[in-house]
């Protein structure tokens, strides 16, 4: 999946290597391009089958001897109410309570026998329920599959147990401030809107949720066009429809009085929120404004936009020579323990912004660079500036995908999102055609003197004043 490297062997070759000969040099920058796009276009194909009630099914096949089958589902805190949010996080820990036909010990019975991991997620759009595996143990894994997502046996008793894991898992939560942070930076930006709740639901819903409120919620949103099945790995894709239509064919596609759920619109705010705790030794702010939904075709530049911005942590080598200008300034300057720069998108929406952990002296300065990157995409960028953004997405995109696991939740979210799977060389292809032009365009109409949402979390006495952040939005030219 990678380019390929050329090894000068023979004796002419080192002498031209270290002559530095422009023609080798073409010639070696020439191949590698054009093994690198072979590499990309010989990748495996997805394929994608459609059953009767509209669940899709949708595998690659790789020929690895292990395989993951999952069942992805369009539905997550998004499509909750305030009374039931985190009501998908709970069914996914009941998940692995047992079934109607496999109990709790029977189920991790049959999981360990075969030697698989059994996990799920749930996030603010997507659920996901899957299984890694042996390919020769595909069939027993979507059974499996099938009785967890469609049989759950959601017993009175496993829900109070179950209760208790929640709520420790949202203490747990509440120390991992970067989580934190990046939940009151989506409560104040999508405030009065479901995107605005938090995955995990607040621990008021996990003591009052009941069985009756997960029977509902299962009922409402886990409907067959809302599901894909999808597999990576040693998998047939024939026998994958099979199995999915001996499983799956049950699962209902019909609405209650064809009430079928709508998502309302998520309008974006700009606002801050500050949690200040002057007893935590770092603070950890984030800064976004509304960036562009997963099928805007705005997406490809943001995301080489970000990746000029780049990433930065105190165990990164490089120090003052590392590529991306922000971290060289944290390096010299000591601005910050690390940042990241992030774009979550939505199926209408989404955030694009920067999250950075600093000391309390260190604030002011960190948030004002942080703006100045941004001014600089907006109106300076360069041509080298965007080769390398151009690279870095490129080596992240293909870096992610390096299992079967990773492959298969790609599947399944692509499915979702785009109706398709978009492979990597239309990626590459869309990533080369972003200019620098482009690049500046695009950010002035996300970026560019636009309100931010902020939120902060620890010891934030010097974060500046939300009308000196929202001043910082724009550059005075003349």
């Amino acid at each position: 999946m990678a380019a390929s490297v050329c090894r000068v062997g023979s004796t002419v070759g080192r002498v031209l290597a270290k002559a530095r000969s422009p023609i080798l040099l073409s010639l070696r920058r020439g191949q590698a391009s054009v093994n690198f796009a072979q590499c990309l276009l010989g990748a495996p194909e997805t394929h994608v089958t459609s059953l009767d009630n509209g669940l899709r099914v949708a595998s690659e096949d790789t020929g690895h001897g292990t395989c993951t089958v999952g069942l992805w589902i369009s539905a997550g805190s998004r499509y909750e109410s305030e009374k039931n949010n985190g009501a998908g996080f709970f069914l996914e820990h009941m998940a692995f309570k047992g079934t109607k036909k496999y109990p709790q010990t029977a189920l991790e019975q049959q999981v360990e026998s075969m030697g698989a991991h059994l996990s799920a997620y749930t996030s603010r759009e997507h659920t996901a329920y899957y299984m890694k595996t042996l390919s020769k143990d595909l069939p027993k894994a979507v059974e499996l599959l099938s009785e967890v997502v469609q049989s759950c046996s959601l017993s009175e008793a496993d829900i109070e147990q179950q209760r208790g894991v929640v709520l420790r898992e949202l203490e747990e939560v509440e120390g991992n401030l970067q989580e934190v942070c990046l939940d009151l930076l989506h409560a104040t930006a999508f405030q009065g809107t479901p995107l605005g709740q938090s995955v995990l639901g607040p621990s008021s819903s996990a003591r009052s949720l009941t069985r009756q409120d997960l029977v509902d919620y299962i009922n409402s949103h886990y409907k067959a066009p809302r599901m894909v099945l999808a597999a990576a790995g040693g998998v047939s894709h024939e026998e994958l429809v099979g199995l999915a239509k001996s499983h799956f064919s049950g699962v209902s596609f019909e609405y209650e009085g064809d009430a079928v759920p709508v998502l309302s619109p998520c309008r974006f705010t700009g606002s801050e929120i500050r949690m200040r705790d002057d007893a935590l030794p770092l603070a950890h702010i984030a800064i976004a404004v509304e960036g562009a939904s997963a099928t805007s075709p705005d997406i490809v530049p943001l995301m080489v936009a970000n990746a000029i911005i780049g990433s930065y942590d105190l165990t990164y080598g490089g120090g003052k020579h590392l590529s991306s200008r922000l971290a060289r300034l944290a390096v010299e300057d000591n601005l910050c323990h690390s940042f990241q720069a992030f774009h979550s998108s939505y199926s209408d929406t989404g955030l694009l912004g920067i999250h950075f952990v600093s000391d309390k002296h260190n604030i002011d300065d960190m948030m004002h660079w942080s703006q100045n990157a941004w001014m600089n995409l907006c109106t300076t960028v360069t041509e080298s500036d965007v080769a390398r953004g151009r690279n870095a997405l490129k080596a992240s995109l293909i870096g992610q995908l390096n299992g079967t696991t990773p492959i298969c939740d790609d599947i399944g979210r692509h499915i979702l999102n785009y109706g398709r799977r978009i492979p990597l060389a239309e990626w590459n292809s869309r990533i080369d055609a972003v200019t620098p032009r482009m690049v500046r365009d695009v950010c002035s109409k996300y970026i560019y003197d636009k309100c931010p949402a902020v939120a902060a979390v620890g010891p934030v006495e010097q974060l500046p004043d939300y009308n000196r952040m929202r001043s910082a939005m724009y550059w005075l030219r003349f």
